[in-house]
């Protein structure tokens, strides 16, 4: 175990001296090397995929599901995605030395704020081998060093797509140090990662609500938390209707599993009636169990009834929660009581109802006519996203470059002394 603390303490020291070179790096070394990453990744990804095959033969023993399977799986087609989004990364503008705003004070001193990286991102995650990819080109655009600690389910394939990135970045003059992974499984290790806010400016967890708790609990550093993703649709009274439908399937049945998939239907009580019948014929052809208040229930018997912690789930599966409400003002103080600050919507063609959801809903992501899916920082032309905060400091809903960054003042003056 000593070994193994001082192991980390120096991965994370040697990601320190990393970031204070990575800071300066040119806007076009950056580029390049992002784009030397993609490469690799396609040159090598026999060896990638040789051992991949060794964490899904461990993971078959352990006895994982078939999503989990499927998440840990890289084939050639996951491999491609991996290096789009890396080449996506590196034409996407560098917030780095990016000077947000300026002004002159009456003493005529000139005022700005320039955008610095963080410094150095731990980000541990669960069975994505895309996210090393993924985090490594935003941190490393974005001027940051990264320390990776994947799950152990991971661990084969996270160190044989860290190798290619370091690779690049050696070619380009940058210091390996700027992408390490994490090369042990042991939970002491991260309990001792979690510990060095000498040396790590920020910790994003990626993974379930137990992951994230658990990293929340046990870290001395800063944490980006994204707890669930409970997210509402409220179709209005004036919601054209068949729109209303179509998002609304999208939102549940595109892709159930996610954070961003409606949990909970809000339906104004004057069109409920008509609304709900084709909505739930709609949902039961796609076998989605439909749990409803008594409103509901009244319109669709097949509705289970709905709990109090139902409000509250987040299913992640083809199950969803519908309450008929009397007004917007109920619709909104039902996601304030049971959402969980991700993503919400409204349906409705009145301009002032919009208005209102979009002042007085307080999640990270609030839309007009849209389905929920849509918060995500690829579709939010992040290029690609590092995490979804739905904690207000320093972020707020997807990560992207920016939020990758904090900004300091710059000051010009011409000799000025303060009275």
């Amino acid at each position: 175990m000593a070994m193994a603390t001082t192991d980390i303490k120096q991965i994370a020291k040697s990601a320190r001296q990393a970031s204070l070179k990575l800071a300066s790096i040119d806007t076009n070394v950056k580029n390049r090397a992002l784009l030397s990453m993609a490469e690799g990744l396609l040159k090598d990804a026999d060896a990638i995929k040789e051992a991949n095959k060794k964490d899904i033969k461990a993971a078959e023993g352990k006895g994982l599901s078939k999503a989990m399977l499927d998440r840990l799986t890289v084939s050639d087609k996951i491999l491609k995605a991996m290096a789009d989004g890396i080449k996506e990364v590196a034409q996407l503008p560098d917030p780095v030395g990016e000077i947000t705003r300026m002004w002159k004070r009456p003493n005529g001193l000139l005022v700005g704020r320039m955008r610095i990286p963080l410094g150095v991102i731990g980000i541990i995650y669960e069975a994505r081998p895309n996210v090393t990819a993924d985090a490594a080109a935003l941190c490393l655009k974005s001027g940051n060093a990264v320390i990776l600690r994947g799950g152990s389910e991971a661990i084969n394939s996270n160190l044989a797509i860290a190798k290619v990135l370091q690779e690049a970045c050696k070619k380009e003059g940058i210091p390996e140090t700027a992408i390490q992974v994490v090369p042990t499984i042991e939970r002491d290790i991260m309990l001792e990662m979690l510990k060095l806010e000498e040396y790590i400016d920020l910790i994003i967890p990626r993974g379930g609500e137990g992951l994230i708790r658990f990293v929340v609990d046990n870290s001395r550093i800063p944490v980006i938390k994204h707890y669930k993703g409970v997210c509402h649709i409220f179709v209005d009274e004036f919601a054209d209707l068949d729109m209303a439908e179509k998002i609304c399937f999208n939102a549940k049945v595109q892709r159930p599993g996610v954070c961003n998939a409606m949990e909970t239907m809000l339906v104004h009580k004057n069109i409920a009636k008509e609304f709900l019948p084709r909505m739930g014929k709609k949902y039961q052809n796609a076998n989605v169990e439909l749990r409803g208040c008594a409103e509901t229930r009244k319109i669709l018997s097949y509705a289970k009834p709905a709990t109090e912690e139902d409000w509250y789930a987040e299913y992640l599966d083809l199950i969803l929660a519908v309450k008929v409400v009397a007004n917007l003002d109920e619709a909104i103080s039902h996601i304030a009581k049971y959402g969980s600050l991700h993503t919400e919507s409204i349906i409705t063609k009145d301009y002032n109802n919009s208005q209102r959801f979009l002042r007085e809903v307080n999640s990270s992501t609030v839309l007009v006519n849209a389905s929920t899916r849509f918060s995500d920082g690829f579709e939010l032309g992040l290029g690609a996203e590092i995490g979804i905060s739905t904690t207000k400091i320093h972020a707020f809903g997807p990560m992207g470059l920016e939020e990758l960054t904090t900004q300091k003042f710059i000051i010009y003056g011409e000799g000025q002394i303060r009275e």
